[in-house]
């Protein structure tokens, strides 16, 4: 159980659904733990270390909002949001089949079919799919700045955003992948605090805005795919044609 500052913490961002909180951290603490989803150390802080750290992120999402979770893992942070807003419209994207089996388990228990959906594969495998042309795009430790915004962008509409939880290293990713981001579509990433008057220290989130879509250049086709060269007269040449060959013998 979480402590008492925790508890009051827990309360004001799950409101009257804190008891659904709970059930979801009673199965990461379970199952989560037994599927290798969640470490064993990290049972005894899982309200303040998962739960609150990333139910603080809705302060940031606009009502209604429909969001993508990316590499959802054990549900963090989307299974999290969808307990403490159910206004959003939340799809979970996991490429591993043990998550996604956890994941779509929890979603029937909590009772969040309605507003959860949970899609196996990879961000860049979906891209075209449902998921895409988010809101909000959500990802928490995945990869690095730059890979992530290059699978998660994607999957936003124009004028969307990725909100990436990091840690205290969130300024200096941004400084080294800056320049990366911006040739993805994206704005200048911006630090987020979210949580100050909740918890201490507050959650870490990397904001990007989508300006614009990223299109791949295509390398140009080589001499060879570009077929055989033909005369003026328009007869093709080169070795295999046969043609303006004298026969001997």
């Amino acid at each position: 159980m979480p402590s008492a500052e925790v508890a009051a913490a827990a309360e004001r961002v799950f409101g009257e659904r804190v008891g659904l909180a709970a059930e979801y951290a009673r199965l990461l603490s379970t199952d989560g733990v037994v599927r290798g989803l969640i470490g064993p150390r990290e049972t005894p802080r899982i309200w303040e270390r998962h739960l609150v750290n990333c139910a603080v992120l809705g302060e940031i999402i606009p009502i209604g909002a429909s969001v993508v979770d990316v590499g959802s893992g054990a549900g963090l942070p989307g299974i999290v949001l969808a307990v403490a807003r159910p206004d959003l419209s939340i799809t979970l994207v996991e490429p591993l089949a043990r998550r996604t089996a956890f994941l779509s388990e929890t979603v029937t228990a909590l009772g969040l079919e309605s507003t959860v959906t949970v899609v196996r594969g990879r961000a860049e495998d979906v891209v075209d799919g449902p998921p895409a042309g988010a809101d909000v795009v959500t990802a928490r430790a995945v990869a690095p700045l730059d890979r992530l915004a290059g699978w998660c962008l994607p999957l936003a509409r124009t004028g969307g955003r990725l909100l990436a939880l990091k840690g205290a290293s969130a300024a200096d990713e941004i400084a080294e992948h800056r320049a990366v981001v911006a040739g993805l579509g994206g704005a200048d990433p911006v630090v987020r605090l979210c949580g100050t008057d909740l918890i201490d220290p507050p959650a870490t989130v990397v904001e990007i805005v989508k300006e614009r879509d990223f299109v791949p250049s295509r390398p140009k086709p080589s001499s060879r795919a570009a077929g055989p060269k033909r005369d003026a007269a328009g007869k093709s040449g080169g070795r295999g044609s046969g043609r303006g060959r004298t026969r001997r013998g």
